[in-house]
C-alpha cells in the first residue's frame, strides 16, 4: 500500500517539476493505459476461479451499480428540493426589505 502511494507521490512531484518538458505525454499515457487494460483482461481470462464465477460477479456488480445510481439520484433530488426551498426563502426576504 505504501509502495503504491509512494509511486503516486513521486509521479506527482516529477510531473510537477518536469511539466514544461513533458509535451506529447498524453499519447504515451493512453498507450500504457490500453496495455494495462489488455494485461488485466488477459489475467482475468486466465483465472479459472474468476471465469467460473463471472456470472454471479457480474450480477452483483450490476446490482451494486444500480443501487449506487438510484441512491445518488434520490439524494440529489432531496438536495435540489432543499436548495430550492432555501433559495426561495432567501429571495422572498430580499423583496420584503
Amino acid at each position: 500500500m505504501f509502495t503504491v502511494i509512494g509511486f503516486m507521490l513521486s509521479g506527482w512531484v516529477i510531473g510537477y517539476l518536469l511539466r514544461q518538458h513533458l509535451r506529447g505525454i498524453s499519447t504515451i499515457i493512453m498507450i500504457l493505459i490500453c496495455l494495462l487494460l489488455f494485461l488485466l483482461g488477459w489475467e482475468v481470462g486466465g483465472n479459472h476461479r474468476i471465469m467460473s464465477s463471472l456470472m454471479s460477479l457480474g450480477l452483483e456488480a450490476c446490482l451494486i451499480a444500480t443501487a449506487c445510481v438510484m441512491g445518488s439520484c434520490i439524494f440529489a433530488l432531496i438536495l435540489w428540493k432543499w436548495a430550492s426551498r432555501f433559495k426561495n426563502s432567501q429571495s422572498s426576504s430580499h423583496h420584503e426589505g
